[in-house]
């Protein structure tokens, strides 16, 4: 264990997250219900609940209904962060971390911004939205989600991780669960982001993941790899010796 290396972004981002983690659970009014939530999640930007600090607080929030949510995005984060920021150094790995999270945001925000404008005929009608009349039960249902359902999480950036490790390692060999064999992350990588588009599109009743922000940390992260000009390098190790 003493051969572990965690560099310093990836080590303070774990801390934080877990900090964040922790403090839900101690702040909680009279009815149990979780006050962080509401204050440090994201809204979408024409919800009375939005404010301005929440765009980059959210990505430091995570489901307090378990621990899977949290855990998977840590590992995720240690595993392929771990090996992103070494190649690239502290600062740019910090940048490319915050970047593609708000471009999660961007894409989701875009996404919900259209299933208004699609129902009332803008994007942002405000307090006028107490006055619509008409609305058929579904319709009412996708704009009560939107402006009262907070999006919370890191997976974002998370995903933007994955597509640049995938992007710069391609031949990296990935076990996951329930499969015995190695997958290469040049495929393994565009499979998982085929299956994310598809659930968006589906938009399966019950489902609560916002899988279009993780194409939006996806999409960022390919941008900035791009114009980054960074090379594919599948020497995986040479930045733990």
């Amino acid at each position: 264990m003493n051969n572990i290396h965690i560099p310093p972004v990836v080590k303070n981002l774990l801390i934080i997250n877990v900090l964040f983690f922790a403090a839900m659970f101690m702040f909680k009014d009279y009815q149990g219900n979780y006050l962080l939530v509401e204050k440090l999640s994201v809204f979408y930007f024409d919800s009375p609940f939005f404010k301005i600090w929440q765009p980059i607080t959210y990505m430091f929030m995570h489901s307090p209904s378990g621990f899977a949510h949290i855990f998977f995005n840590m590992f995720a984060l240690f595993m392929f962060g771990g090996v992103l920021e070494s190649r690239w150094g502290a600062k740019r790995f910090l940048n490319f971390y915050l970047i593609t999270g708000l471009g999660a945001l961007g894409l989701q925000w875009a996404v919900q911004a259209f299933e208004v404008y699609q129902i009332v005929g803008t994007a942002t009608p405000g307090e006028s939205l107490l006055n619509l009349v008409n609305l058929t039960p579904n319709q009412t249902l996708t704009l009560q989600g939107i402006y009262s359902g907070p999006m919370l999480g890191a997976s974002g950036a998370i995903f933007g991780l994955l597509v640049a490790f995938g992007m710069l390692y391609p031949n990296t060999e990935m076990y996951i669960m329930f499969i015995p064999v190695p997958i290469k992350a040049k495929y393994l990588i565009p499979i998982y982001i085929v299956m994310e588009l598809s659930l968006g599109v589906a938009q399966i009743p019950g489902d609560s993941v916002a899988h279009y922000a993780h194409l939006g940390g996806g999409l960022v992260g390919f941008i900035l790899v791009k114009l980054w000009g960074d090379r594919n390098n599948d020497r995986f190790y040479t930045y733990y010796e």
